[in-house]
């Protein structure tokens, strides 16, 4: 008889620990459920990223989701995986029905991210359960302190589960007693029984692999030939004990009264799985683990090669209960010769859930590899010439990120990865996009009342965040035919207030007031004069029809707009920095004032935010890749950013600059951006530089091309980033926020408080008190004053200018 379906006779069911597309199409799965008895198929993210990774199977599949615009990675490999597990389910659902789901089930594993947090395991097994929508599914959760009590509860709901990661006989007793009290549960509610299945994975190869290491340290170090004779005997011989004890263990849980009253009620018994069987060390059988495992009412998961192998010269013996006695005093001399088991078996499942975690990497970093291949243009390219010393830094830097899942911390909003202050306030703006996508038929319509209402100029009334981003849109995109221009006044300089007031027809003038707070000065100050000026030109009860405000709800600003009777009002979102804010309504009203079409506009940038998903590995990620860049050269003395760009999107640089110097410059540490500096010979600059370079491919311009090649000969480094078209521009906005975010936290800052300008802020409201009560300013002496320049500045200050050498 085949060995492999002699297996079954002995009451062991043969499932396969191997997953593939290819291998489901040309009819493997099939071939082995009627040739061999196969009864099940388990999966792994080590097994889906060698499948995805090296087969073409998958590219039509995973280009139809990329074409959807807004799919993740991840949702990207639960497209493929569901689909590959549905028709492994279907294909086994002859052998479920057969056995009336005693067998015949396909597992998948929750995310390896969530081993150590019960409720997100809970959930996402919920949502795994839910996509797959088969009977014969079972969902795979670790066997971690945290996956107990998750086990329990979706078993309790009635979802099929796999538990894995076992080794200890402990930890094993936890998941048979979270079992048996889940079917409780669900008898005690009414609820039936009879069809929930549980296998409990017991790995066995990996604890033979790390006892016999510490084995063979031991012989090393053993005073004497029987002492180490005595260790000799017990290579290969671990597992294999601790699995049959483990199996005694099940018996004495499955029967007696407890179990009785619960399989009265049709419940099956959690059957023990035999995993991780495929023999590490050439020096063992190569069916080992499958010859000294077979028992009754188990089963035994094989890798494709240890299933073909068991099939060519396996031979059968119920083992399992044989030498019981022989594996106890196994254990007993192990623990005699200072070994602990249970310090193996809890590395290993530290290991494994750590190992599990790196072949999710893996995987999510191949389909972001093939994503970024498909998009082609519709993504922003990104290239470094960075020097071997820089560039080996760097990737010490990502694999650092990757293996402390820091991106993951980033999106969960861990304000340790900065300061551990207060930043996980400020992190709204990772997903604001999507947010404000949801709104921009809202947007739409208001711009084409403003289009109706004939306004033939628009003034942007803000400081700083709140202007510096609307400033790029009317710069790169001027305003569509049929809607006003837009300018932008961030400055209380009389000069310039009346350039720009010249400009207007102020009867047909739209003021966006644009202040998070609602208190910064400059704003309100702007707001009262053009007020009054409009007041000038327009019937009392229009003025207010003249004015919008974008502010954060409850704000000062909002109160005075309700008061003032503004014609609109648009919330901000508290839980957003100004200047991370150019992707919600205080960059995209005033792109949808100049007719921007702010829809196609933010899903253009959505697939820059999926390329820094929280779930792409930093080697894959551009904005990750950028700040680690920016954060290391830092390290290394060149903290001076250079931005150089295109002339479409010259102004750019502007925002990028704020960006960077506000988040980054503070604690005495920080990079200093430079903005609009012409591009000089290669020797004029000495090795404090980054420079970056934004080009639109399109646009010819030969002497900036010249003059960075230059620099990069000279052994600058240089980033490429290739802006496919300047209407692309909002994916550049999310890639140097998450890159401006990863600077600060490899640079120890907070990238979301801003000191110094609250501390100005304060300072400009304190004076203003002193001229409204006094009508001046207080007098006062500069430290220095020649050729009509004069420094005013405090006492403490002047002392340390003069130390610096200041005369």
């Amino acid at each position: 008889m085949n060995p492999l379906k002699a297996l079954v006779e002995h009451g062991q069911s043969v499932w396969l620990d191997f997953l593939s597309r290819d291998f489901l199409q040309k009819g493997g799965l099939q071939r082995l459920i009627e040739g061999d008895g196969l009864g099940g198929v388990t999966s792994n993210p080590s097994i889906f990223e060698k499948a995805i990774a090296e087969s073409a199977q998958y590219d039509d599949q995973i280009a139809q989701a990329v074409a959807s615009g807004r799919a993740t990675v991840t949702d990207i490999y639960e497209e493929l995986a569901v689909t590959d597990i549905r028709t492994a389910a279907d294909q086994l659902r002859p052998v479920f029905d057969k056995t009336s789901g005693g067998d015949g089930y396909v597992s998948l594993e929750v995310s390896p991210y969530l081993a150590l947090d019960t409720q997100a395991t809970i959930e996402e097994a919920r949502r795994l359960w839910r996509m797959v929508g088969r009977e014969n599914l079972m969902i795979k959760v670790p066997g971690t302190l945290p996956g107990i009590p998750a086990i329990h509860q979706l078993l309790s709901e009635g979802i099929n589960v796999n538990i894995t990661l076992l080794f200890s006989q402990d930890a094993y007793e936890d998941v048979i007693e979270a079992y048996l009290n889940a079917l409780e549960d669900r008898a005690d509610r009414g609820e039936p029984i009879d069809r929930i299945a549980s296998v409990a994975s017991f790995f066995v190869s990996r604890i033979d692999t790390a006892a016999d290491k510490l084995i063979a340290k031991h012989i090393e170090q053993s005073k004497s030939p029987d002492e180490g004779s005595i260790l000799e005997r017990l290579r290969g011989k671990i597992a294999i004990a601790n699995a049959k004890l483990a199996y005694q263990r099940y018996q004495d849980c499955f029967s007696g009264p407890r179990w009785e009253r619960l399989a009265k009620r049709g419940a099956r018994p959690q059957r023990l799985l035999w995993a991780s069987t495929g023999t590490k060390n050439p020096d063992y059988s190569d069916v080992l683990y499958i010859e000294e495992l077979i028992g009754p009412d188990t089963v035994n998961t094989m890798p494709l090669k240890t299933l073909e192998a068991f099939r060519d010269h396996g031979h059968i013996k119920n083992t399992l209960l044989e030498g019981v006695t022989a594996a106890k005093v196994t254990l007993e001399a192990l623990e005699r010769a200072g070994i602990s088991l249970d310090a193996i078996t809890n590395e290993l499942v530290t290991d494994g859930v750590r190992l599990f975690a790196d072949a999710f990497d893996m995987l999510l970093g191949a389909l972001a590899r093939k994503r970024k291949l498909i998009l082609g243009t519709a993504l922003n390219g990104q290239t470094m010439t960075v020097g071997e010393a820089l560039q080996a830094e760097v990737e010490r830097a990502q694999e650092q990120w990757r293996a402390e899942g820091n991106m993951r911390r980033l999106y969960q909003k861990d304000a340790n990865l900065w300061t551990g202050h207060d930043e996980d306030r400020w992190l709204g703006w990772l997903d604001v996009a999507d947010s404000t996508l949801k709104n921009t038929d809202e947007l739409a319509r208001f711009a084409e009342e403003v289009r109706a209402e004939q306004f033939t100029d628009a003034v942007l009334l803000g400081m700083g965040g709140s202007s510096l981003g609307p400033e790029v849109l009317a710069a790169t995109f001027g305003s569509a035919s049929g809607y006003p221009l837009l300018y932008v006044l961030d400055s209380t300089d009389p000069e310039q207030i009346s350039s720009v007031e010249a400009k207007l027809d102020l009867a047909r003038t739209l003021f966006i007031v644009s202040s998070k707070s609602g208190s910064t000065l400059e704003p309100n100050v702007l707001l009262d004069y053009f007020w009054a000026r409009v007041g000038e030109v327009v019937a009392p009860d229009r003025v207010g029809s003249h004015f919008i405000a974008i502010t954060d709800p409850g704000s000062s600003l909002q109160k005075i707009a309700e008061q003032q009777r503004f014609w609109r009002i648009f919330p901000g979102d508290p839980s957003i920095g100004g200047r991370y804010s150019v992707l919600s309504n205080f960059g995209m009203v005033p792109a949808a004032v100049i007719g921007l079409d702010v829809r196609r506009f933010l899903e253009r940038s959505i697939v820059m935010e999926r390329s820094c998903g929280r779930d792409v590995p930093p080697a894959e990620n551009p904005g990750v890749q950028l700040g680690l860049l920016m954060g290391s050269a830092a390290s290394r003395g060149r903290d001076k950013v250079t931005i150089v760009a295109s002339p479409s999107i010259a102004d750019f640089g502007g925002w990028a600059e704020q960006l960077i110097a506000e988040s980054t410059g503070k604690n005495g540490k920080g990079l200093i951006p430079v903005d609009g500096e012409p591009l000089g010979d290669p020797a004029f600059y000495s090795d404090d530089r980054l420079f970056i370079y934004l080009r639109v491919p399109g646009e010819a311009q030969p002497a900036q091309d010249e003059a960075i090649e230059a620099i990069e000969r000279a052994g600058h480094p240089v980033v490429r980033i290739s802006v496919s078209n300047f209407d692309f521009i909002g994916q550049e906005f999310f890639r140097w926020e998450i890159a401006t975010a990863v600077a600060s936290a490899v640079l120890g800052v907070n990238a979301f408080d801003q000191p110094d300008v609250e501390a100005s802020k304060v300072a400009a409201r304190e004076l203003t008190e002193v001229v409204e009560k006094q009508g001046a300013l207080p007098f006062e002496t500069p430290v220095f004053r020649e050729n009509g320049v004069a420094l005013f500045t405090d006492a403490a200050n002047e002392q340390d200018l003069k130390k610096a050498g200041a005369a």
